[in-house]
């Protein structure tokens, strides 16, 4: 299925994942880009408040759009998304962990300004093996129309 403007309304709920967090590329995407002790080492996450190795809130992002990119958005007519909003990170995420999680449709309209195109906003939860909530955030991505060229 090709995902067009037309194919998300208000209420749709499309379901993300699975994927399993593996420690050498928790550990590798924060060492390149949040190199946090309690995102690098074991030992020195011991010491931390949260006492063990947890992933970094942008590899989660990262694995959320990895999620969202198998699910829908490579068959998509998807043109540029201007940003997220209301990003939270609300439990820790560790090596093993499985994570899913569902995006809703919050606002689907089309564009003012190019009638080839519509915006649609979503509101996205994502999960652990245990239906734990560990992120939440809102997202905003801009979709040809299937009508237009």
């Amino acid at each position: 299925m090709l995902w067009s403007f037309e194919s998300f309304f208000e209420g749709l709920e499309i379901e993300i994942g699975p994927y399993r967090v593996k420690q050498d590329e928790m550990i590798e995407f924060a060492r390149k880009f949040d190199p946090q002790p309690f995102h690098l080492d074991e030992a020195l996450a011991g010491e931390s408040a949260i006492g063990e190795l947890i992933a970094s809130g942008w590899y989660i992002l990262s694995v959320f759009m990895r999620m969202q990119c198998d699910a829908f958005l490579n068959d998509s007519t998807i043109i540029v998304s201007p940003g997220v909003d209301r990003v939270r990170w609300i439990e820790p995420v560790r090596a093993n962990d499985v994570l899913d999680g569902k995006v809703v449709v919050t606002e689907a309209r089309l564009s003012k300004s190019k009638p080839s195109m519509g915006i649609v906003t979503c509101d996205a939860k994502i999960c652990n093996q245990y239906n734990t909530i560990v992120s939440t955030l809102s997202t905003k991505a801009m979709f040809k129309r299937a009508s237009c060229p």
